[in-house]
Parts: C-alpha cells; structure tokens; sequence
C-alpha cells in the first residue's frame, strides 16, 4: 500500500493520457457531453420562453416544474444502489431521446396549426417527462460513475479535465440554446432527440456496470491489467 501511494503521488498530468486509461478518459468526458448536449441547462435557463412559445402558463409551468424535478432526483438517489447504474443511464436516455422527440412533434404540429388546443400540455407533459427521465440516471450519474471509473493515481488530473468539459459544454448550450429555439423550435428539440439516441449506443457499448464493484476490479476490466 506504502509502495502504490508513492508511486501514486509522483504521478504526473500525462499519465492519464496512457493507453491504458484511454476508455475510462472516454467514458468520463463522453458522459459530461451527453449530460449537458442533451440540453438540460438551455432547457431550463429558457423554460419559460418554451412554455410562451407552447402556449402554456409561465407561472403555472414554472411552479410545477419546480415541485416535480425534486422529487424525480431522490427517487433517483434511492434507486441507483439498487437497479445500478448503468440501467439507470439507459433508461434515462431512453426517456429523455422520447420526451424531447416528443416536443418536437408538438411544435410541428403548433406550426401546421393541427391540435391547437392539445399543444399547450402536450409540450408541458414530455417536458416534465424529459426532466423525470434527466433526474433520476444522466442529470447526476455521470459524477458518481466519474468518481469510481478513476484509477487514484489520475483521479484529480482526469477528473478536472472532464469537470472542465461539462462546465464549458453547459455554458455552450445554455448560450446557444436561445439562437436555436429561435431559428427552429421543432429542430432544437429533435436534435436533442438524437443526442438522446446516440447517448443510448454509447452507454450501451461503453458504460461498464459500477455497482458493487471495487476499485480494483473496475481497473481490471477497463484497462485489462491485474
């Protein structure tokens, strides 16, 4: 223990770019991508312009939103011990790729003007579902698998990098989100959409299971040693 702690203090920032820690790198960094291009933070800095948009009540909107995503993220918190991770990431981008899906076919149909009347809690609703679905696995559970996947002798060098992607990634969305919703409300969403479908390939192909697992047995199975 004595040896691998100072083998572990002369570590250097480049370490983390060895062969063996490419996929937990890619994994790391590849979930922060999929947590903020998904578009949570542009979606939730402009939820009232959407709301506008959709015809439903700002205030209204705004007060349930609030009291419905709360809930969402301690059923999540509870539920990861016992489902696992991975199945959570899944289902949420399952969940999210449909609720945004869902909001953009509402839009078009606000723009062929066909069930005007149904649009307003049509966009509410998978609003609130997208949310459900980003609360309970992509909206917290990329920080936890962060903080197993790392080996320790690059944890704070990799994990300032991935914190770095998602900080800057979250402002990018939440500065363009507006530029987009305004060129095409409908496209804005199904662009969402498809990041949701192709963070669904990625967690599925990548993702390992972290669940119950210890540090030595994720580092065998994501960098092939012993």
């Amino acid at each position: 223990m004595t040896k691998m702690l100072e083998e572990d203090s002369k570590s250097s920032f480049c370490d983390m770019f060895q062969k063996k820690y490419r996929r937990t790198l890619v994994i790391g960094i590849g979930l922060m991508l999929i947590q903020q291009l998904s578009g949570a933070s542009g979606i939730t800095f402009y939820s009232n312009a959407i709301f506008r948009k959709a015809g439903f009540s700002e205030r209204l909107g705004s007060m349930i939103f609030g009291v419905f995503v709360i809930p969402k993220a301690l059923i999540g918190m509870i539920l990861v011990d016992k489902w696992g991770r991975r199945p959570l990431l899944l289902a949420s981008a399952v969940g999210m790729s449909i609720g945004s899906l869902l909001i953009g076919v509402s839009f078009t149909l606000q723009e062929m003007n066909l069930l005007p009347e149904l649009i307003p809690a049509l966009v509410f609703i998978n609003i609130l579902v997208y949310f459900g679905f980003f609360a309970i696995g992509i909206g917290g559970l990329p920080w936890v698998i962060m903080s197993e996947i790392f080996p320790i002798n690059i944890k704070v060098s990799a994990g300032t990098i991935v914190a770095l992607t998602s900080w800057t990634t979250g402002w990018f969305v939440s500065y363009a989100f507006n530029f987009m919703f305004e060129w095409s409300a409908q496209g804005t969403f199904y662009i969402f959409a498809m990041v949701g479908g192709m963070s669904l390939i990625f967690i599925w192909m990548l993702v390992p299971e972290t669940k119950g697992q210890s540090l030595e047995e994720l580092q065998a199975s994501l960098t092939g040693t012993t």
